[in-house]
């Protein structure tokens, strides 16, 4: 696996992820700072051995817009862990349900849709959980954008990069969770 470098704004704000080879020309060309060294050294021209970065912060201020989680179904049943809201199922065939019904006026919104197994969505057909009696495992929200949330999963890899994105703003519980050093961060 390819080993990548967390990018922070000016201001130390996560942006993304990026290559260790595009954090690596940043830094030789002015643009950030190396704020954590990786592992591995980065072999350059002439055999020369250079820093391989894994925390770099920019140092001219991007400006960009909120990141906003697209509504789409790969997104759903990420947010819904590849599970069945309905049964607890993991995997096999998911599909999409709408809480209330898109026939009854149920709005093609995060907090109407859901992750379903196929057996669980046609058991529950074009009706309300509660007419199916049916229970949702959790109620469906529009996911976080919070940069702990979304940098969560690199962290177990990624340890040295709990300070920076743990510490930006207020952590979410839920994005705490299981993290190994998460108590020393917040």
């Amino acid at each position: 696996m390819q080993r990548r470098a967390l990018v922070l704004n000016q201001n130390y704000e996560p942006l993304n992820v990026c290559s260790v080879r595009r954090a690596f020309v940043l830094v030789l060309h002015g643009k950030a700072d190396v704020l954590t060294e990786g592992e591995d050294p980065l072999v350059g021209a002439q055999d020369s051995l250079y820093v391989t970065p894994s925390v770099i912060r920019l140092r001219h201020f991007v400006r960009r817009p909120h990141p906003r989680p697209r509504l789409t179904r790969r997104e759903v049943f990420q947010r819904d862990q590849e599970r069945c809201q309905y049964c607890g199922r993991r995997g096999g065939d998911l599909t999409l349900d709408h809480v209330l019904p898109k026939y009854r006026g149920g709005p093609h919104v995060w907090e109407n849709l859901v992750t379903a197994c196929r057996e669980c969505n046609h058991k529950k057909g074009g009706r309300t959980p509660q007419e199916a009696r049916m229970e949702l495992l959790k109620q469906p929200a529009r996911p976080s954008t919070h940069p702990a949330v979304l940098f969560a999963p690199y962290l177990e890899r990624y340890r040295e990069w709990a300070q920076f994105v743990l510490g930006w703003g207020k952590a979410p519980a839920a994005a705490l969770a299981g993290i190994d050093g998460a108590d020393a961060a917040s």
